[in-house]
């Protein structure tokens, strides 16, 4: 079958198996390989990705279902070099260690701050409820993503 993808503002045409995941079809024949692999039974969310603007798991999203859609990945963050704003507070505040779940973490802070620019701890925590990391106690995580909500806030009241 053939589809075609956007990601990260990039046209992907390809003739695919309908029984395709959109993990493979990023990883495999768009060449990006920042959205990890990990449980394919979306439980981890090492593979959160943004499609339409929407945090879902694309372990559990053929790429047939994706036909049409825009995608953003962890590659697509950056602005001409800069890291985005969340990718600075993983940074900043120590919110990762060996790094796995780090792309899905950032794309559904990403998420959550876009519905939410101001949240709590406890709407953090609840934000990322679908992602795991084996690595840290989440603190570091929660610390980044209140840091880049304020970096975020900061930066659109200059703009502003």
């Amino acid at each position: 079958m053939r589809i075609s993808i956007s990601i990260n503002g990039v046209k992907h045409d390809a003739d695919v198996e309908p029984r395709l995941l959109l993990v493979h079809f990023i990883r495999d024949l768009a060449g990006l390989t920042g959205t990890h692999i990990g449980c394919e039974t979306s439980i981890c969310g090492a593979c959160t990705v943004l499609m339409d603007g929407k945090p879902v798991k694309c372990c559990a999203i053929l790429a047939v279902q994706a036909d049409g859609s825009e995608i953003t990945t962890i590659e697509g963050l950056a602005d001409e070099g800069r890291l985005h704003p969340i990718q600075e507070g993983f940074w900043e505040c120590h919110g990762l260690q060996c790094g796995y779940c780090t792309p899905g973490m950032i794309m559904s802070a990403y998420g959550l701050l876009q519905e939410n620019p101001d949240p709590t701890e406890d709407e953090i925590r609840h934000g990322l409820e679908g992602n795991l990391c084996r690595c840290t106690g989440y603190q570091h995580i929660v610390d980044a993503v209140r840091h880049a909500s304020r970096q975020m806030a900061a930066k659109a009241v200059k703009a502003g």
